[in-house]
Order: C-alpha cells, then sequence, then structure tokens
C-alpha cells in the first residue's frame, strides 16, 4: 500500500504541474462563479422560479461533467507515454516494483486530483447556489403574497423552490460525475497498456464513452425486445458486453439531482459499488496486458 500511496502522490504532483489542468479548472470555476451574476438565459418566462435553478444547474453541472471527463481522460493516456519518455517508467520498475502497484498507482493519482478538483468546484457551487436558491425564493415568496395565495399554497411552492437548492441529492449527483469520470479513466488506463499513442488511447476512449452512453439502452431493447435475451446465452453475451462497455447511464445521478429528484442514499451506494466492480476489473486486465510487456 505504501508504494502504491507513494506512485499516487508523484502522479498527482505531476498532474498538477500540466498546464492543461489549470486551463481546464480555471475556466470551469470562472464559468461557475460568473453565476453569482444574473446572465441574461436566467431571466424570462421560462426562468421563472424553480425553472431558473434548474436552468443554472444544468449549465454547471455540465461544465464539472466535461471538467472531470476530459481531464481524467487526458491524464490517464499520458501518463504510461510520459513516463517512458522521460525514462520514469524503467526507474521505477527496476526496483521491487509490481506493475500491478505501479497501474494501481498511476490510476489513484488521477482519481485523486480528479476528486479534488470536483470537491473545490463543488464547494464553489453550492455557495452560489445557496445564494441563488435565497434570492429566488425571497422573490417567489413576495409574488405569491401579492397575489393572494394561501399559506398552504406558498409552502408548497417554497418546498419545489428549495428541492433545487443545496441537497444531499445533488451532492449524490456530484458524486455520480466522480465515479463516471473514474470509470473512463480506468478504461483509458487499459487502452493504453497495448496502444502506442496517445491520440488512438484519447480516441478509443471517447467511443467507449460514447457506447457507454447508449448501453443502457441497447441492453434493455436486446433484452426486451429481440429473441437475443430469451437464452441464456444470449444474457450471458449481453452481461459480458456490459462488462467490456461500461453502462454509463446507471451514473446519471446528476440527471435527476438537475430536476430535482429525491435520490435515496441507497441508489448512491449501489452506483459506488458498481464503479469499484468496473475500477477494479479494469485495473486487473490493464495488470494483464502490462505485465507481458517489455520495455
Amino acid at each position: 500500500m505504501n508504494r502504491i500511496l507513494t506512485i499516487a502522490t508523484g502522479t498527482f504532483t505531476q498532474l498538477v504541474r500540466m498546464k492543461v489542468f489549470y486551463f481546464l479548472a480555471l475556466f470551469v470555476v470562472l464559468a461557475i462563479a460568473l453565476n453569482f451574476f444574473r446572465l441574461p438565459h436566467h431571466i424570462g418566462p421560462e426562468a421563472a422560479g424553480e425553472q431558473e435553478l434548474r436552468l443554472w444547474k444544468s449549465g454547471t453541472i455540465g461544465l464539472m461533467k466535461l471538467f472531470a471527463i476530459v481531464f481524467s481522460l487526458a491524464a490517464t493516456a499520458l501518463l504510461l507515454p510520459r513516463d517512458v519518455e522521460d525514462r520514469t517508467l524503467y526507474t521505477i520498475l527496476c526496483k521491487p516494483v509490481p506493475r500491478l502497484d505501479y497501474l494501481t498507482g498511476k490510476l489513484l493519482g488521477v482519481l485523486m486530483l480528479t476528486f479534488v478538483a470536483l470537491l473545490v468546484m463543488d464547494l464553489l457551487m453550492s455557495a452560489v447556489l445557496h445564494h441563488r436558491t435565497n434570492l429566488v425564493a425571497a422573490e417567489r415568496l413576495d409574488l405569491l403574497q401579492r397575489q393572494g395565495f394561501s399559506e398552504a399554497d406558498i409552502a408548497i411552492e417554497m418546498d419545489r423552490v428549495h428541492r433545487h437548492g443545496v441537497t444531499a441529492s445533488l451532492q449524490f449527483g456530484i458524486l455520480g460525475l466522480f465515479l463516471e469520470a473514474a470509470v473512463l479513466a480506468a478504461v483509458a488506463l487499459l487502452i493504453s497498456t497495448f496502444s502506442t499513442s496517445t491520440l488512438f488511447t484519447i480516441l478509443s476512449t471517447v467511443l467507449v464513452y460514447f457506447i457507454g452512453f447508449f448501453m443502457g439502452e441497447a441492453k434493455d431493447y436486446w433484452l426486451e425486445a429481440t429473441a437475443i435475451g430469451d437464452s441464456f446465452a444470449g444474457r450471458a453475451a449481453i452481461q459480458l458486453l456490459s462488462l467490456v462497455f461500461p453502462d454509463l447511464s446507471l451514473f446519471g445521478l446528476a440527471d435527476a439531482a438537475i430536476e430535482g429528484t429525491t435520490i435515496p442514499a441507497l441508489t448512491a451506494l449501489r452506483v459506488a459499488g458498481l464503479a469499484l466492480i468496473y475500477l477494479v476489473t479494469y485495473t486487473l486486465v490493464s495488470w494483464f496486458v502490462f505485465a507481458d510487456k517489455e520495455f
């Protein structure tokens, strides 16, 4: 474990020095901070009350997801080629460091930095959202009181507004973003172990992402609307395909959070368990491929 943590810490430091990290992080942080102000797309009849908060969350969480996916994918794809180019890989492997420890440490370093970056963005987003929720709630309350709504109707409307504020479900949604980025990072790590091109690794992982995005709908169609799902072999083949191409729709907790839907803690725990299974599986397969590679 000490070897893994040492490699992960070194990877974390290496990634912090990457200029692309600062550019992406600064872009997202500035975009979130700008939402302290009411921008043109936040004003209008379609952005009244909780709709304004829904639009704001949709744009902000979309930026956070873009950062998490792009950074985790690009950083992981660059790790092995850069270590080979700098000859860092030879220095590490000539010591008594198992290749599984090396791969696990590299992946953990990427996930550590992704987690820290998302945590900072989440804190900023929560501060802005809390401010915006109180502002919207006050305006909505004043409007309903002037229009003569009853106390019961006002309470229902206030509850509807605050469901779009800072809630546990929103934090579960951000956790889903991190888990999705973690799974894609593990896929990129696997591809990089046999790929000789960073561009090929990135493009292949992007392809896996798009396949995984529609994997849930395709799996349901094959199981219910075709004869494939009627046989044991067909169902087994579909489950195996789901392992090769992860069903990324299962990590879409943020979509429910944007709509103000309550996400049970058990659901978030199950999604985290599924992500752990994917991470372990892809890391072990990466080790199997990497173990036979000569440098």
